[in-house]
């Protein structure tokens, strides 16, 4: 038994009498005659043998968890190094996707350097052959200018023999032909003066970049149009089919087999079996919402069960800040700002669907599926919530540039307006100067 084991006799170092008690208070053994002393006379005491027995339990409650603890982390690393393996497996095995994720980075930036290279290249070779134009058309001029002056020194040189000549009657007969000709009404010669059209090589270029590289991204924003045949009766559509509210009232509206008659929502006329799409759809302040993409096929009459197997993949918005993307369970998404815009992505071939904050284009959510029917563009501007949520849901539009003339050819018309033809060297008569 605990009690009956052997105890070692310890003495009080000042009173010399044999320690058979324990101060809790102070936490050390006391005689008797300590006890009674002012030091410990109110301090709570217990025998040596009980204060064992309870020590050694604390002791071996401690031990018990402290087991535990390594009985824990001893699991906890053998689970830790299972994760690693079975992470560096996935990672071995999925070399070849992450490979071709790689190659896709590569090739799809690849392309936009070799555009903006290309537009580079071809903007230094247009101030090059500009500068060459101005230049030549100025020697051109000069070449005029210096042929006209050896005319007129030509002409000077007759007219001073003219007035040298002793015979008056050969003088007064060609007087009225130099009289005629100097009476002709003619143009100056004056040196060209021409700059390079600044608007072209100093003007906004990385905005006119990125405008003409809309014609190369790939995908581009589809400029989506709203299908009235399948809106709610309950929805209002703007006049050029970009918009939808929540309305006050019930709208009469034809009976349509396309149309969703309970749930507030309307489909894209566009629909996609094919390729990768990419649209955008202002939100703004609207605290409730439902974005994303829904089949051919879905249900749209009565109460609708919106998943994934139900032919709905979507994302939306409740009571202004809970976002859910409504896999079966729905997951909750944490973000730290509510998007203004989102994009979405749509890959059929690679069965894929993405949603992205369009500040940032930070990535909200994928879904990954088989698609095998057509997908139309999904929105649900969702109800009024007491008058907070009747903003519109709209459409972004990206235009895609209309394509002019070639810089040179427009430099090339501004170097060469309003100039005309001069004649060989040889025809340069007074005359002819002065016409």
């Amino acid at each position: 038994m605990r009690g009956c084991r052997y105890l070692p006799h310890l003495f009080c170092p000042l009173h010399e009498e044999e320690l058979k008690l324990f101060c809790e208070t102070d936490g050390k053994l006391i005689c008797g005659i300590c006890r009674d002393s002012r030091e410990h006379k109110y301090h709570h005491y217990i025998p040596v043998n009980e204060a064992l027995d309870i020590y050694q339990d604390k002791l071996q409650s401690h031990l018990e968890t402290a087991r535990r603890r390594r009985a824990a982390a001893l699991k906890a690393r053998l689970q830790q190094r299972q994760k690693i393996s079975e992470v560096r497996h996935i990672f071995s095995a999925s070399q070849e996707q992450s490979s071709s994720l790689q190659s896709h980075i590569k090739f799809e930036f690849t392309r936009m350097h070799r555009f903006l290279n290309e537009r580079e290249e071809q903007l230094s070779r247009d101030l090059r052959e500009a500068e060459g134009r101005i230049l030549e058309e100025m020697e051109q001029n000069l070449q005029q200018i210096q042929d006209a002056l050896d005319a007129i020194e030509r002409v000077l040189g007759e007219l001073q023999s003219q007035m040298n000549q002793q015979d008056i009657m050969a003088l007064l007969k060609e007087e009225s032909i130099w009289n005629r000709r100097f009476s002709d009404k003619g143009n100056s010669l004056e040196p060209v003066d021409l700059d390079l059209p600044l608007g072209v090589f100093k003007g906004p270029l990385q905005y006119a970049a990125w405008h003409a590289m809309m014609d190369v991204i790939r995908p581009v924003p589809v400029p989506l149009t709203l299908n009235p045949d399948t809106a709610n009766a309950w929805l209002v559509l703007s006049e050029d089919l970009h918009c939808v509210r929540m309305g006050q009232q019930r709208r009469t509206v034809p009976e349509s087999a396309e149309r969703f008659d309970r749930c507030a929502c309307v489909l894209a006329m566009e629909g996609f079996s094919t390729g990768q799409h990419y649209w955008e759809v202002q939100v703004g302040q609207k605290t409730e919402w439902d974005l994303g993409v829904a089949k051919k096929s879905c249900q749209r009459k009565g109460r609708i069960r919106r998943y994934p197997d139900d032919g709905y993949w979507r994302l939306s918005l409740r009571r202004q800040s809970e976002y859910t993307v409504f896999t079966d369970p729905p997951t909750l998404l944490s973000l730290t700002r509510s998007p203004h815009t989102v994009g979405i992505y749509l890959d059929y071939e690679g069965g894929q669907l993405s949603f992205y904050d369009v500040d940032g284009m930070v990535h909200l959510h994928t879904f990954t599926d088989t698609f095998t029917e057509t997908l139309y563009p999904y929105f649900c501007p969702c109800l009024g919530d007491g008058g907070k949520n009747l903003e519109a849901m709209k459409i972004c539009w990206v235009k895609s540039p209309t394509h002019h003339k070639a810089p040179e050819t427009l430099i090339h018309r501004s170097l060469h307006s309003d100039t005309s033809t001069a004649g060989s060297p040889q025809e340069h008569t007074l005359e002819a100067i002065l016409r």
